[in-house]
């Protein structure tokens, strides 16, 4: 995919004494009190905006935050928590604009956070209106936000139609690249796991990646219902009956082009949810009639490890059982270490993902983890993403 880099522009001095508005993902959690829990989105975005300073840029950074109502600004909406982190991050004072629409007073060398932007009315909807006075406020557009990059709005989409120039930010371009090497171009054998609650959350993602993959490892409430595909017993455990037309039509068509979903020939079961109930490791055809199948057992753990292993490209989404129980994590544990281990190139999104990954300590043994959720689901559909299509519009004049 053809996209403008900002970092090009900033290294052929094309930034420089340029007003640049970067749409970040600044999106954070924080307590009841305001404070910032867990702020891995704000030192995120830091490169790209030291990048802008360093260029001699005059800096306009946004975001949003929660989900405000438009038009109605509230103190919890207030990216004031963010503009102090930030500050911290940079080494200087990042002063928090509001009413920002109709004009900011920035120079090159400084930086400004602007409120909220899902605060203006139109955002949302992508208002032409909106998207035009954004577009005004700036030389050089960038998009650094692949968390929404999934949303056509004014902040996304519309201003990058009518900015002078419209790039991606640093962030955005690394989610750019380790998608086309993971998807677009992957070297082979292909494995994609992919788990989950629920196969209906996630179908169009299976039967996408059925066209494309070599082996589909699902797991999770997912696994139970291509379990039942395959004819075997899953006692009262978590799964979907009425679509398991779906779950065959899907292992169908993986077989056609002689690839496979490995359904698993042992499972670790319990009679109850519960993190203390004791776990029985079982051949998946003896699962009794009120077991729940809370995880994969060692026989296929092991098998999915070595397929990983001799795999070229990984991609990840969902734990396949529940790991958060230790009793219930092995599984989760033996394909984290695998991908670990593999000289594939790994990518891995989806935030329970992310936490089993933490959990193992592996972090910097995937290839690329990224940060966006819905955004990372959809490219997996097979879907293009509004971002990456105006950015990749505007690219090519």
């Amino acid at each position: 995919m053809n996209v403008i880099r900002f970092s090009d522009l900033c290294a052929q001095g094309k930034a420089a004494g340029q007003r640049v508005f970067i749409r970040a993902d600044l999106n954070v959690p924080q307590d009841d009190a305001g404070n910032i829990t867990e702020d891995t989105r704000v030192r995120a975005s830091v490169p790209c905006i030291r990048m802008a300073l360093d260029a001699g840029a005059a800096v306009m950074v946004t975001s949003h935050l929660g989900r405000p109502t438009e038009g109605a600004f509230k103190p919890e909406d207030s990216l004031a928590p963010v503009a102090e982190r930030l500050g911290e991050l940079l080494g200087r004072e990042v002063p928090l604009v509001a009413n920002w629409v109709d004009g900011v007073q920035v120079q090159p060398g400084q930086v400004v956070l602007l409120e909220n932007c899902r605060v203006n009315k139109g955002e949302k909807k992508n208002d032409e209106a909106l998207a035009k006075k954004l577009a005004a406020l700036c030389d050089i557009y960038v998009n650094d936000a692949f968390g929404t990059a999934h949303r056509a709005e004014a902040t996304t989409y519309g201003i990058a139609q009518f900015a002078k120039t419209a790039s991606a930010g640093p962030l955005l371009a690394a989610e750019i690249d380790a998608i086309t090497k993971a998807l677009a171009s992957p070297k082979r054998p292909l494995i994609a796991i992919v788990a989950g609650s629920k196969v209906s959350t996630k179908l169009t993602i299976l039967q996408s990646l059925a066209k494309n993959v070599d082996g589909l490892v699902v797991g999770g409430g997912i696994a139970n219902t291509f379990l039942l595909a395959a004819g075997l017993p899953i006692g009262k455990s978590l799964a979907e009956p009425d679509l398991v037309g779906e779950a065959k039509a899907v292992i169908e068509a993986m077989k056609a082009r002689g690839a496979e979903v490995p359904i698993p020939e042992d499972v670790v079961t319990a009679k109850a949810f519960a993190a203390d109930a004791p776990a029985t490791v079982k051949a998946a055809a003896d699962v009794a009639a009120d077991d729940l199948i809370l995880d994969i057992g060692p026989k296929t753990a092991s098998r999915l490890a070595a397929q990983l292993k001799a795999a070229g490209t990984i991609v990840w989404n969902g734990p396949v059982g529940v790991f958060e129980f230790d009793a219930f994590a092995k599984g989760t544990e033996a394909i984290a270490r695998a991908v670990a281990e593999s000289s594939a190139f790994s990518i891995a999104g989806g935030g329970d993902t992310l936490a089993a990954i933490a959990k193992y300590g592996i972090e910097k043994d995937v290839g690329y983890i990224s940060t966006g959720g819905g955004a990372f689901l959809e490219v997996l559909e097979g879907k293009t993403l509004p971002a990456f299509e105006i950015l990749s519009r505007r690219a090519a004049g």
